[in-house]
């Protein structure tokens, strides 16, 4: 079996700008989008799963690590993609979803939910303990943050079914997961001196409970280079910010940065990103917006098409979801009433994508897709409404139909991320322990 993170960190650390994209989101049209563009590019697919998704008890999605990995390996099976290309991850594991929690309680529950990524199979875990539970003296500080993380990794290590073939992400300075939930005024990448700090910590920390040889296989450590983005507005990566931050990890000849929240960042903005030894690029929210406008777009071409009583109204639908239960977006949206409107349908923050696995979003979807498949999409509105695909189409590399043309906007947000990455430039290599010399 091909050891595919192993094969982009020893071509990384030897010099070469290559990285790998991780696809953040548990929807299957997201999901299919990331196959396809990872079919289309011979290259493996990193999916992760995040703590508030898939857990112990089901996350919002109501699925567990194990109903996550069999709902990827089916998208996988259907869209003809191999199995052994497929690397499962968890992101932010840890007691984030339990932060009212005392620490016992809280990091019980992150264990046994560490347990559960790490026994199903999932070899990229994140862990992160980075947030305060009930009870604690704020700011945390890097000792208590190691600490808690190195009881992961030993629930980890004791759960997985091959440890050696775990890696570990590390990090203290870790953006919230989504986007930020305020907007931002200024944006500062972390000091140097506070990342190796943070290295320190976590050595300190594993070698206190005899994990020291576990450190080879710390893949990535994550450090803000100033990139997020909030309801408005996207922080574009500056390389000459992070000048010093780049170089904290020449020392260690396993590890790599992660980037979080690179949503929306431009194919440049990648690029540098990669160069700059951000080898992980993680996208989420990005990837369900480009699935929203998309969505939005058949809309659009369906309300030309169909006759008002048989449309979907996919759009008023969705607005009467989120006006139902507000829980999942009002808190972050403020201002006036067009405000929030404008925020629920299209900010960057993409709260819509909790909403999307709604039987009643779903079932407007269906009939979207069914309405347009039976009607056809006449080319001149392709070219209005979904101009990228309507240049496919015409060059013959697309079909016209409106899932295939769906699955293809998507990809239009993974693209840049593909070019920024280059992870269809690594030569297959055959499996070898991570606890070995990556370099």
């Amino acid at each position: 079996m091909t050891d595919h993170l192993g094969a982009v960190l020893r071509a990384h650390k030897a010099g070469r700008a290559v990285g790998i994209t991780s696809v953040c989101s548990a929807h299957p049209l997201v999901l299919a989008a990331a196959m396809r563009q990872a079919s289309a590019d011979g290259a493996p697919v990193l999916i992760e799963a995040t703590s508030n998704q898939v857990d112990q008890f089901g996350g919002y999605t109501g699925m567990r690590p194990t109903d996550f990995r069999d709902l990827v390996h089916g998208i996988a099976a259907e869209e003809g993609f191999p199995i052994d290309r497929v690397v499962l991850g968890g992101d932010h594991l840890g007691p984030n979803t339990w932060q009212g929690e005392a620490e016992e309680s809280a990091m019980a529950k992150a264990e046994d939910l560490v347990r559960a990524y790490a026994a199903a199979g999932y070899t990229k875990l994140h862990l992160d303990c980075s947030m305060p539970l009930a009870g604690d003296a704020t700011p945390l500080t890097d000792e208590v943050v190691a600490v808690r993380a190195a009881r992961l990794l030993a629930a980890a290590e004791d759960a997985a079914p091959d440890p050696s073939a775990v890696r570990y992400v590390i990090g203290t300075e870790v953006p919230v997961p989504g986007g930020a939930h305020e907007t931002i005024d200024a944006l500062a990448p972390t000091p140097p001196d506070a990342a190796r700090a943070t290295l320190a910590a976590h050595r300190a920390a594993f070698d206190a409970v005899g994990a020291g040889a576990v450190w080879p296989r710390i893949m990535a450590l994550v450090v803000q280079p100033g990139v997020e983005f909030d309801h408005l507005r996207v922080f574009d990566y500056d390389p000459s910010r992070t000048a010093a931050l780049q170089h904290v990890l020449d020392d260690e000849p396993y590890a790599v940065f992660e980037a979080h929240s690179t949503d929306y960042q431009l194919e440049e903005g990648l690029t540098a990103l990669v160069r700059d030894h951000w080898a992980v690029l993680k996208v989420g929210p990005g990837l369900t917006f480009a699935l929203r406008e998309g969505l939005f777009a058949l809309a659009a071409i369906e309300d030309q098409l169909v006759p008002a009583a048989d449309r979907s109204d996919l759009l008023e639908v969705v607005e009467q979801v989120m006006q139902d239960d507000p829980g999942r977006w009002q808190r972050y949206y403020e201002g006036t009433a067009d405000e929030q409107r404008i925020a629920r349908r299209f900010s960057y923050s993409d709260r819509m994508r909790y909403y999307l696995p709604q039987p009643r979003i779903e079932e407007a979807v269906d009939r979207l897709l069914s309405n347009l498949a039976g009607a056809g999409v006449p080319e001149p509105l392709l070219s209005q409404y979904l101009p990228a695909q309507y240049a496919r189409v015409r060059r013959g590399e697309l079909v016209n139909d409106p899932h295939a043309l769906l699955l293809d906007r998507v990809r239009d947000a993974l693209r840049p991320y593909s070019a920024a990455a280059r992870t269809s430039d690594l030569p297959a290599e055959s499996a070898a322990s991570p606890s070995g010399d990556l370099r």
